[in-house]
């Protein structure tokens, strides 16, 4: 049954695809935004909203080949609004069966008439019901003469990444991660290690009453995937600090430091500050950390989520990575640097970082790792931890820069891991454990 939307429904998703356009902002920032802004809309609206945002961005690559298919104009010359209402279209077309193709078709055309573009309504049109007519034998690129470009398109990913998840993981493997980063995920919520089990089990029930699903994840304690998970920010419980979400991966490698009471923990890249409330959980009241990143906006929030979650053994500050503080060398028994990487490994969240990231890009990141590595290894004690951490699928990012670590710093790898989608329950990450081995 198809569903009446609010008038300006469409409307707001278009403004939304034109500030993405312009780069204002990474497009989960910009939903969330959106949704917080449209509060007052019925349920079925900002859901609306949700989905064809972000599935039009998803899509991008593959709604770009079948206009092309069907539009005498190239995707990459039409004007911004119309290229931006010409792909959400298509996606509806393919991808919300509820909604009829003579609305979806309309509902351009009208767009197009209120934002100035009249005149070209019957272009719209045309393409668009051209699209609807054969949306049932549009054509992907050849598997066998050209799997790159079908993997790209089938999947909206650029040709460069998968070149290089091919390279590094073979074409099963490559396959099932583009799979996966298509799919919806359920979201990982960790409760306070504190939290009392009754009063744990208790709040389970209450967020499965709100219709938030929730079942046990990774065989971590207190850790859980939650299903419907929009409910989760506003409940009075998570305003109180009694759980926050957080990656599965992200929690096994802050565990994998091997963080004791009493330690001191120095977090140098630490927004949002997941790993560092984590790490002052761990350290309990006989230790501390020190939460540091390179700009206010990023220590705002880790400030935030810090006297959320209650943590009064952490300091924030803001530091910039790159530069030595001398007054901390050999003062950290662990040292969590959660490094800038191209977040390859967490496309299925932010979903337009793919089309943002170049391999020029990864280049100069690379360096910019190896940089703050560099300027910061000595704040590890010797015989202490340094656990390294990107959110990303690129061996450049990560099993190399663990052999770089080692042969230039006087740390042996103790323990690597790289979290893949389609085949861990996680965020693509990878996180390398290592001991300080020089000694008096």
């Amino acid at each position: 049954m198809s569903y009446i939307l609010a008038e300006n429904t469409r409307e707001i998703v278009l403004d939304t695809l034109l500030a993405l356009e312009r780069r204002e902002d990474f497009s989960h920032r910009l939903v969330k935004a959106v949704l917080d802004k449209y509060q007052y809309l019925e349920e079925r609206d900002r859901a609306f909203i949700k989905r064809l945002t972000e599935g039009t961005v998803e899509r991008q690559i593959e709604l770009d080949y079948y206009l092309d298919q069907c539009s005498s104009v190239p995707v990459r010359k039409m004007k911004p609004l119309i290229r931006c209402l010409m792909r959400m279209s298509v996606y509806q077309l393919l991808y919300m069966d509820n909604v009829p193709d003579s609305a979806v078709c309309n509902e351009a055309c009208k767009l197009a008439q209120k934002r100035k573009f009249g005149n070209l309504k019957g272009f719209v049109n045309g393409v668009l019901r051209s699209v609807a007519r054969q949306k049932e034998s549009l054509q992907l690129p050849d598997a066998q003469k050209d799997a790159v470009g079908w993997l790209s398109v089938k999947y909206s990913m650029p040709v460069w990444i998968v070149e290089l998840w091919l390279d590094e993981y073979g074409r099963e493997q490559t396959e099932r991660m583009l799979q996966s980063l298509l799919e919806i995920h359920p979201v990982s919520v960790r409760f306070r290690r504190n939290l009392p089990e009754a009063e744990r089990e208790a709040l389970i029930r209450k967020l499965q009453a709100e219709g938030v699903k929730l079942r046990p994840g990774n065989g971590l304690s207190g850790l859980y995937l939650a299903e419907n998970g929009e409910r989760l920010f506003s409940m009075p419980e998570f305003a109180a600090g009694k759980y926050l979400v957080q990656d599965a991966s992200s929690v096994l490698a802050v565990e994998a430091a091997g963080i004791r009471a009493g330690d001191f923990v120095m977090d140098i890249c630490a927004a949002p500050g997941g790993k560092s409330i984590l790490a002052a959980e761990l350290v309990q009241d006989t230790g501390k950390v020190l939460a540091r990143d390179v700009s206010e906006a990023k220590t705002a929030r880790i400030e935030e989520n810090c006297s959320r979650m209650g943590m009064q053994n952490m300091t924030v500050e803001v530091w910039d990575a790159t530069v030595t503080d001398e007054a901390y060398c050999e003062k950290a028994d662990v040292l969590l640097a959660d490094v800038p990487c191209s977040g390859l490994g967490v496309l299925g969240k932010k979903r337009d970082i793919k089309y943002r990231m170049t391999p020029e890009q990864t280049a100069q990141i690379v360096k910019l790792q190896q940089e703050i590595i560099a300027n910061s290894w000595r704040y590890v004690k010797k015989g202490g931890t340094l656990l390294y951490s990107t959110c990303t699928i690129h061996t450049k990012e990560n099993e190399q820069m663990a052999r770089w670590i080692t042969e230039r710093f006087p740390f042996v790898l103790e323990a690597e891991r790289q979290f893949l989608p389609g085949v861990d329950e996680t965020d693509g990450f990878y996180y390398a454990k290592f001991r300080r081995t020089d000694t008096e």
